[in-house]
């Protein structure tokens, strides 16, 4: 891996950007389209620049080989779940306390390793790192202005969709052989095929008239959030490692509790920057235990 220069935090800072744009663009999907149907769209137009490079690069994609079970169990779990849960969700709460509630990937991640990876055992300093920073969404909870009876179940669906994409993270470990390219291909064509027919059934989008606001951002949901995102995630992985790419985690919550302020002028608390930076600085202990 090369040392990181310019060029490199920029396309880390633009990624960061990029997963945060979609919790505000999200909300904005949510004015016309039903959860199903944001899922639905995010992932086909996210097979597209995915499914192109693979192409391009003549990499199969083995969506229906012997491991086609693997593949469409991680496609539900790691993207048709979580994003029907979140889309559901942000509709009843702000974007900005979404992107809050989602920082918990690496707060769940940490925990899940513990149990099923042999190199991420806790310490005392991932422990202090998970605590602090589970102690910030616990204290966000406590913001009756932003979270009440109203929007409560919708907040921890938020949170349930943020572990249901560390357990598709632990899941892919089984096909970690494989090639990205050809794993994401193909667990985005199993979760069109499983939304397909929900879709379908539950909410029938052509018979809609949406805004035009709405049908921008499911676009740029699938197409940016979701396919171009992964492709320079990866693109960052393989120049400059994992570690320098999990930095991103530290920008997406306050990124996105930013961009929700500019473009839909969400209130931000007081308990908000608290929970904030309890979360940024739990995940810097969970890091700094990764980095030694």
């Amino acid at each position: 891996m090369k040392k990181p220069v310019l060029i490199d935090y920029i396309l880390l800072t633009i990624l960061a950007l990029i997963w945060a744009s979609a919790f505000f663009n999200i909300k904005i999907a949510t004015y016309s389209f039903g959860p199903v149907t944001i899922a639905f769209l995010r992932v086909f137009f996210g097979a597209i620049p995915v499914i192109l490079l693979c192409y391009l690069k003549k990499i199969k994609i083995e969506a229906f080989s012997k491991d086609w079970h693997w593949f469409a169990i991680i496609g539900f779990i790691n993207l048709v779940a979580p994003f029907f849960l979140i889309a559901y969700g942000v509709k009843s709460v702000q974007s900005n306390l979404a992107a809050i509630l989602m920082s918990t990937t690496t707060l769940s991640s940490t925990v899940l390793g513990h149990f099923y990876t042999k190199n991420e055992r806790f310490n005392l300093v991932r422990t202090i790192g998970v605590l602090i920073g589970f102690s910030g969404i616990v204290y966000l909870f406590s913001d009756n202005l932003l979270i009440n009876e109203n929007n409560f179940i919708s907040a921890l669906l938020i949170l349930l969709g943020a572990t249901c994409y560390v357990v598709g993270g632990v899941l892919t470990l089984k096909i970690s052989k494989k090639k990205n390219e050809n794993v994401t291909g193909s667990i985005l064509i199993w979760a069109i095929i499983i939304l397909l027919p929900l879709v379908g059934l539950t909410e029938q989008p052509w018979k809609l008239s949406p805004r035009i606001d709405s049908s921008i951002s499911v676009i740029y949901l699938g197409l940016i959030s979701t396919g171009v995102a992964w492709l320079l995630r990866f693109r960052i992985l393989i120049n400059n490692g994992l570690i320098f790419q999990s930095q991103v985690s530290y920008l997406i919550p306050i990124f996105g509790t930013i961009l929700g302020y500019i473009f839909l002028e969400e209130l931000v608390t007081f308990k908000v920057f608290i929970s904030l930076a309890a979360v940024c600085i739990g995940i810097y202990f969970v890091r700094k235990a990764s980095f030694k």
